[in-house]
């Protein structure tokens, strides 16, 4: 494309400028680019069924105790149950007449992460009727009393 002419003589150059025709080839290139669509594949997969938590775990219609062990355990009115067990239990206190209160009570050396989680789960459950006991045991460690280290 280009042509040469000429010597270093003071003579006009003939050699095309290429800089507008590649900025024009740029933005040709940007165009297309932004208008090709997004490549959308579906992969299809066949996830496990899992079988529903089972709902044998007693409500007490007036207050239940939410006890975290220090072992990791959830204990739901001293029966062991699971996250997940937690979440249905809870969602079906929601449905009741008169929601039963929840007592929660975590142990001395329970899990802070597990705490967290459940109250996480007791948050977005929407139980309104929601109260922390058994924190009086612990008063003599915060004042500084006979069993503090």
């Amino acid at each position: 494309m280009g042509m040469s002419g000429g010597q270093l003589d003071g003579q006009p150059m003939l050699d095309m400028n290429m800089t507008p025709l590649i900025d024009v080839l740029l933005v040709l290139l940007i165009m297309f680019i932004i208008t090709i669509p997004v490549a959308t594949h579906s992969v299809n997969i066949d996830l496990p069924q899992g079988e529903p938590p089972p709902t044998d775990i007693e409500i007490d219609p007036i207050k239940n105790k939410l006890v975290l062990a220090s072992n990791d355990q959830i204990l739901w009115n001293g029966e062991p149950i699971t996250q997940g067990q937690l979440v249905t239990t809870l969602q079906e206190t929601t449905t009741y007449a008169v929601e039963p209160e929840l007592q929660f009570e975590p142990e001395a050396l329970a899990s802070y992460d597990l705490s967290a989680k459940v109250l996480q789960i007791i948050k977005g459950s929407g139980v309104t009727k929601f109260g922390f006991v058994g924190n009086e045991k612990y008063r003599e460690f915060a004042a500084g009393g006979p069993g503090a280290s």
